[in-house]
């Protein structure tokens, strides 16, 4: 089995002068960087601190949130602590030998939890893992924490990559995470001090930022939870698309993977959804499958593509286990066809126009015969 060496001595020495070569020409000249040692959103949170009238030499307090305010970021965040912590005990085990430690901040960057192997007699380790400190760009400058913030996306920041002096001896690894709404509720952060540059990290990080956002999914009330996924790939692990659904088929929640599946659940969209806009089929037959047990079933979206997908009904044991058998998807189209009929109020011909399919058809899939001429 091949492995990848460590970075020997003289490459880490050379990214390092990489990434001074960027901050001066940002930082001193007032230009834009001629390397590509950093990634142009790192430019971006340089020149924001930059604007605010920081400077790099600046002391850092890292500071915390009032008594009061911190109360509240308590009380409104237990959710995603919950939903972390199993999170954030298998995340300390996997990086136990690195020298790197996690914390998980709110959307506004200010720290609720942490978990991992913190050396508390370290300053710089004790500064950055209080409950309540605020490591926000507007407080401590360029982080991996305000970037996945403003980035919506993983990241890596190394040493240099920091915005002050001070915060030069951190390398991190960051990601969002999202509510069930869609909307950014916090972020996970992996942090060692003066430690070898794991870039690898940033897939862990995002790993687990999924397994945080499918657990807070977990929690979301609802009625069904239908798990989405393509055909051909199984279902039942953190790669499922999550969408809840109440009594009356509207989505209450849906995680990130199954957003990017459909895109009528769009991004962080306060307007209610019906199930019915997401799928094309009615609702009501993702209710029933979720009485049989096991099989999965095909389900069309309005895009012409389909999906597998695995219903449950809220209380129901999760399904761990690949699922192949499949309900007949004939059984969804002749649905579809007489929901069609219905809202046509018994025009086949403006149902099958509206279905895109012939008249001779519907009446087919319905079992009919076509009316004499």
């Amino acid at each position: 089995m091949h492995v990848t060496p460590n970075p020997s001595p003289a490459q880490r020495k050379d990214r390092l002068a990489l990434i001074a070569d960027a901050r001066r020409a940002v930082m001193h000249d007032g230009g834009p960087t001629s390397t590509t040692a950093v990634e142009p959103w790192v430019e971006r949170s340089w020149r924001r601190c930059l604007a605010t009238g920081h400077r790099p030499e600046q002391r850092l307090t890292f500071d915390t949130v009032s008594a009061p305010a911190l109360r509240r970021t308590t009380e409104h965040n237990r959710a995603l602590v919950e939903a972390a912590r199993p999170v954030l005990d298998t995340l300390a085990r996997a990086i136990a030998n690195t020298r790197y430690f996690a914390i998980l901040t709110n959307a506004d960057g200010v720290v609720i939890d942490v978990n991992g192997r913190i050396d508390r007699s370290d300053r710089r380790a004790d500064l950055i893992t209080r409950i309540g400190v605020d490591l926000s760009e507007s407080s401590v400058g360029t982080t991996a924490i305000c970037a996945a913030l403003s980035e919506r996306q993983p990241v890596w920041l190394h040493r240099g990559e920091h915005f002050f002096a001070d915060t030069s001896v951190y390398s991190c690894a960051g990601a969002p995470v999202s509510g069930p709404d869609g909307a950014c509720v916090g972020m996970l952060d992996l942090t060692g001090i003066e430690a070898v540059e794991r870039p690898e990290l940033r897939h862990l990080v995002a790993q687990s930022a999924r397994s945080i956002e499918n657990a807070l999914m977990l929690r979301q009330p609802h009625s069904l939870m239908v798990r989405l996924n393509w055909p051909g790939r199984a279902l039942g692990d953190e790669t499922d698309g999550l969408v809840c659904l109440d009594a009356d088929g509207w989505v209450t929640g849906a995680n990130p993977t199954a957003r990017q599946m459909a895109s009528q659940l769009g991004a962080a969209s306060r307007d209610r959804v019906h199930g019915s806009e997401v799928f094309a089929m009615p609702f009501e037959l993702l209710f029933d499958a979720s009485r049989k047990s096991g099989p999965s079933m095909e389900v069309p979206l309005w895009s012409g593509l389909r999906l597998q997908a695995i219903a449950q009904r809220c209380g129901s044991a999760p399904t761990t286990a690949p699922m192949t058998s499949q309900v007949q998807l004939k059984d969804v189209e002749i649905a579809l066809i007489r929901k069609a009929v219905a809202d046509a109020r018994g025009n086949v011909q403006q149902a099958a126009r509206a279905l895109g399919i012939s008249r001779a058809t519907v009446y087919r899939r319905l079992g009919r015969r076509p009316p004499a001429p």
